[in-house]
Protein backbone atom coordinates (compact mmCIF):
# COMPACT_ATOMS: atom_id res chain seq x y z
CA UNK A 1 0.00 0.00 0.00
CA UNK A 2 1.53 3.25 -0.77
CA UNK A 3 1.90 6.26 1.48
CA UNK A 4 -0.93 8.62 1.92
CA UNK A 5 -0.78 12.19 4.47
CA UNK A 6 -1.53 11.60 7.96
CA UNK A 7 -4.51 11.98 10.04
CA UNK A 8 -4.49 16.18 9.10
CA UNK A 9 -6.75 19.63 8.31
CA UNK A 10 -7.72 21.24 5.92
CA UNK A 11 -10.27 19.05 4.49
CA UNK A 12 -9.42 16.20 2.16
CA UNK A 13 -9.81 16.56 -1.50
CA UNK A 14 -12.65 17.26 -2.79
CA UNK A 15 -12.10 14.16 -5.49
CA UNK A 16 -11.69 11.98 -1.73
CA UNK A 17 -15.31 13.27 -0.61
CA UNK A 18 -16.46 12.08 -3.94
CA UNK A 19 -14.71 8.96 -3.79
CA UNK A 20 -16.35 8.30 -0.50
CA UNK A 21 -20.02 9.34 -1.01
CA UNK A 22 -19.64 7.08 -4.26
CA UNK A 23 -18.53 4.15 -2.34
CA UNK A 24 -21.54 5.31 0.17
CA UNK A 25 -23.84 4.31 -2.51
CA UNK A 26 -22.42 1.22 -3.87
CA UNK A 27 -22.35 -0.32 -0.29
CA UNK A 28 -25.12 1.10 1.24
CA UNK A 29 -28.12 1.87 -1.75
CA UNK A 30 -26.30 -0.96 -4.14
CA UNK A 31 -25.46 -3.51 -1.54
CA UNK A 32 -27.27 -3.21 0.94
CA UNK A 33 -30.61 -2.22 -0.70
CA UNK A 34 -30.95 0.82 2.25
CA UNK A 35 -33.92 3.32 0.93
CA UNK A 36 -31.75 6.19 1.56
CA UNK A 37 -31.30 9.39 -0.64
CA UNK A 38 -28.85 9.74 -3.43
CA UNK A 39 -27.49 12.77 -5.05
CA UNK A 40 -27.04 12.71 -9.06
CA UNK A 41 -27.47 9.37 -9.35
CA UNK A 42 -24.43 8.25 -8.17
CA UNK A 43 -23.74 9.87 -4.22
CA UNK A 44 -25.12 8.53 -0.96
CA UNK A 45 -25.97 11.51 1.33
CA UNK A 46 -28.72 12.24 3.92
CA UNK A 47 -30.12 15.07 6.24
CA UNK A 48 -27.04 14.32 8.86
CA UNK A 49 -24.20 15.27 5.96
CA UNK A 50 -23.95 18.34 7.43
CA UNK A 51 -21.67 21.30 8.61
CA UNK A 52 -21.30 18.95 11.98
CA UNK A 53 -20.45 15.55 10.73
CA UNK A 54 -16.97 15.02 10.41
CA UNK A 55 -15.06 12.18 8.48
CA UNK A 56 -12.16 9.70 8.90
CA UNK A 57 -11.51 8.72 5.60
CA UNK A 58 -8.92 6.20 4.28
CA UNK A 59 -7.69 6.61 0.92
CA UNK A 60 -4.80 5.33 -1.32
CA UNK A 61 -2.09 7.28 -2.85
CA UNK A 62 -4.62 7.90 -6.16
CA UNK A 63 -7.38 9.01 -3.80
CA UNK A 64 -9.01 6.04 -3.94
CA UNK A 65 -11.47 5.20 -1.76
CA UNK A 66 -10.51 2.34 0.98
CA UNK A 67 -12.86 2.94 3.98
CA UNK A 68 -14.31 5.64 6.09
CA UNK A 69 -16.41 6.62 8.68
CA UNK A 70 -19.01 9.32 9.57
CA UNK A 71 -18.78 11.42 13.01
CA UNK A 72 -21.87 13.01 14.63
CA UNK A 73 -22.24 15.08 17.48
CA UNK A 74 -24.54 13.46 20.16
CA UNK A 75 -25.66 16.62 21.28
CA UNK A 76 -27.38 17.81 18.19
CA UNK A 77 -29.10 15.63 15.53
CA UNK A 78 -28.15 12.50 15.17
CA UNK A 79 -29.43 8.90 13.96
CA UNK A 80 -29.65 6.91 17.54
CA UNK A 81 -31.34 10.60 19.19
CA UNK A 82 -33.53 11.39 15.56
CA UNK A 83 -34.42 8.31 14.61
CA UNK A 84 -33.86 4.97 16.75
CA UNK A 85 -34.10 6.42 20.54
CA UNK A 86 -36.12 3.47 20.98
CA UNK A 87 -33.22 1.08 21.34
CA UNK A 88 -32.56 2.64 24.12
CA UNK A 89 -33.95 1.67 27.48
CA UNK A 90 -32.46 4.70 29.09
CA UNK A 91 -32.53 8.86 27.52
CA UNK A 92 -30.42 8.65 24.49
CA UNK A 93 -26.57 9.80 25.49
CA UNK A 94 -26.14 12.94 24.64
CA UNK A 95 -23.10 14.84 25.64
CA UNK A 96 -20.42 17.06 23.64
CA UNK A 97 -17.80 14.15 24.38
CA UNK A 98 -19.60 11.55 22.46
CA UNK A 99 -19.72 10.90 18.74
CA UNK A 100 -21.77 8.44 17.26
CA UNK A 101 -20.54 6.38 14.37
CA UNK A 102 -22.58 6.44 11.56
CA UNK A 103 -21.78 4.88 7.52
CA UNK A 104 -18.91 2.88 8.45
CA UNK A 105 -17.62 1.80 4.78
CA UNK A 106 -15.41 -0.39 3.46
CA UNK A 107 -14.43 -0.63 -0.39
CA UNK A 108 -16.06 -3.80 -1.44
CA UNK A 109 -13.95 -4.11 -4.16
CA UNK A 110 -11.09 -4.77 -1.95
CA UNK A 111 -10.28 -8.96 -1.11
CA UNK A 112 -11.29 -10.32 2.02
CA UNK A 113 -8.27 -9.91 3.69
CA UNK A 114 -7.67 -6.02 2.18
CA UNK A 115 -10.98 -5.69 4.02
CA UNK A 116 -10.23 -6.90 7.33
CA UNK A 117 -7.02 -4.38 7.49
CA UNK A 118 -9.08 -1.58 6.45
CA UNK A 119 -11.93 -2.46 9.12
CA UNK A 120 -8.69 -2.48 11.69
CA UNK A 121 -7.20 0.81 10.52
CA UNK A 122 -10.50 2.42 10.42
CA UNK A 123 -10.99 1.18 14.20
CA UNK A 124 -7.72 2.36 15.28
CA UNK A 125 -8.55 5.71 13.71
CA UNK A 126 -11.40 5.90 15.49
CA UNK A 127 -9.65 5.43 18.76
CA UNK A 128 -6.75 7.79 17.96
CA UNK A 129 -9.28 10.56 16.87
CA UNK A 130 -10.87 10.24 20.72
CA UNK A 131 -7.42 10.14 22.48
CA UNK A 132 -6.74 13.10 20.66
CA UNK A 133 -9.46 15.02 20.38
CA UNK A 134 -10.99 14.83 24.49
CA UNK A 135 -14.11 12.32 22.96
CA UNK A 136 -14.88 9.83 25.68
CA UNK A 137 -16.56 7.19 23.56
CA UNK A 138 -19.05 6.21 20.44
CA UNK A 139 -22.47 5.53 20.13
CA UNK A 140 -24.01 3.64 17.08
CA UNK A 141 -26.54 2.12 15.63
CA UNK A 142 -25.79 -1.72 14.37
CA UNK A 143 -27.51 -4.91 13.25
CA UNK A 144 -26.88 -7.80 15.70
CA UNK A 145 -24.25 -9.63 13.34
CA UNK A 146 -22.02 -6.45 13.82
CA UNK A 147 -22.94 -6.16 17.11
CA UNK A 148 -21.41 -9.19 17.93
CA UNK A 149 -18.51 -8.69 16.34
CA UNK A 150 -17.42 -5.34 17.60
CA UNK A 151 -18.11 -6.52 21.52
CA UNK A 152 -15.51 -9.35 20.63
CA UNK A 153 -12.77 -6.48 19.99
CA UNK A 154 -11.18 -6.12 23.33
CA UNK A 155 -12.38 -2.18 24.32
CA UNK A 156 -15.43 -1.67 26.59
CA UNK A 157 -18.53 -1.90 24.44
CA UNK A 158 -22.37 -2.55 25.65
CA UNK A 159 -25.85 -2.44 24.33
CA UNK A 160 -27.98 0.50 25.51
CA UNK A 161 -30.98 -1.29 24.68
CA UNK A 162 -32.41 -4.73 23.60
CA UNK A 163 -32.38 -5.83 19.84
CA UNK A 164 -35.66 -4.99 18.11
CA UNK A 165 -36.37 -5.80 14.33
CA UNK A 166 -37.16 -2.59 12.73
CA UNK A 167 -37.74 -2.78 8.99
CA UNK A 168 -36.15 -5.54 7.69
CA UNK A 169 -33.23 -5.36 9.65
CA UNK A 170 -32.63 -6.98 13.57
CA UNK A 171 -30.68 -3.45 15.20
CA UNK A 172 -29.34 -2.68 18.67
CA UNK A 173 -27.86 0.28 19.90
CA UNK A 174 -24.71 0.47 21.44
CA UNK A 175 -21.72 2.26 23.24
CA UNK A 176 -17.87 2.06 23.26
CA UNK A 177 -16.26 3.83 25.61
CA UNK A 178 -12.33 5.21 24.65
CA UNK A 179 -9.30 5.86 26.74
CA UNK A 180 -5.80 5.25 27.64
CA UNK A 181 -5.78 1.57 28.05
CA UNK A 182 -7.93 0.97 24.79
CA UNK A 183 -5.29 0.80 22.37
CA UNK A 184 -3.68 -1.73 24.67
CA UNK A 185 -7.30 -4.02 24.97
CA UNK A 186 -7.77 -3.82 20.93
CA UNK A 187 -3.97 -4.25 20.26
CA UNK A 188 -4.25 -8.56 22.46
CA UNK A 189 -6.83 -9.07 19.28
CA UNK A 190 -4.98 -7.78 16.76
CA UNK A 191 -7.00 -5.03 16.22
CA UNK A 192 -5.43 -2.06 17.09
CA UNK A 193 -2.55 -0.96 14.54
CA UNK A 194 -0.46 1.38 15.87
CA UNK A 195 1.13 3.21 13.08
CA UNK A 196 -0.41 1.77 10.46
CA UNK A 197 -2.93 4.94 10.13
CA UNK A 198 -0.22 7.28 9.77
CA UNK A 199 1.32 5.30 7.72
CA UNK A 200 -1.37 4.37 5.01
CA UNK A 201 -3.61 7.19 5.34
CA UNK A 202 -6.08 8.65 7.16
CA UNK A 203 -7.64 12.15 6.80
CA UNK A 204 -9.99 14.29 7.97
CA UNK A 205 -12.97 15.93 7.34
CA UNK A 206 -15.58 18.38 7.94
CA UNK A 207 -18.26 18.88 6.19
CA UNK A 208 -18.84 22.61 4.74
Amino acid sequence: MQPFPQVARPDPSDAVLRAMFEARKRVFIDLLKWDVPVLAGAYELDQFDNPDAEYLILADSEERHRGSVRLLRTDRPHILGDLFASLCDEPVPSDPALREITRFCIEPTLSRQERRDVRNELVTALVDHALANGIAGYTAVAGTGWYRQVTEFGWRCRALGPELNLGSERLVALQIDIDVATPAALARNDIYQQGAVQSRGAQMAQAS
